[in-house]
């Protein structure tokens, strides 16, 4: 899954500053949706990673049933808060 196609998908636009703020709550519902109903676990993983960069993921251990999926998940959040930092993740 390629960020700009999901952009695409749920947001109308491939560029994230384009972004309608009044399309943002019903582009961040179907990408829930969406998620729910995910089987494919790569699939899956990029939709939470969406979701949580929105501020919208559920918690881990509702998203994801695998203890790897939960810790590439942690790994995301770590690498989002250094870069919103300005630092190097922590590990």
């Amino acid at each position: 899954m390629d960020l700009t196609d999901l952009l695409h998908r749920y947001f109308g636009t491939h560029d994230l500053a384009a972004i309608d703020p009044a399309a943002l709550p019903a582009g961040v519902e179907r990408m829930r949706v969406d998620f729910g109903l995910e089987q494919d676990r790569g699939r899956r993983f990029a939709l939470w990673s969406m979701l949580y960069m929105f501020g919208a993921a559920p918690d881990l251990d509702v998203a994801f049933a695998d203890e790897a999926d939960r810790e590439a998940a942690r790994n995301l959040m770590d690498l989002a808060a250094a870069a919103e930092e300005g630092g190097e993740p922590a590990g």
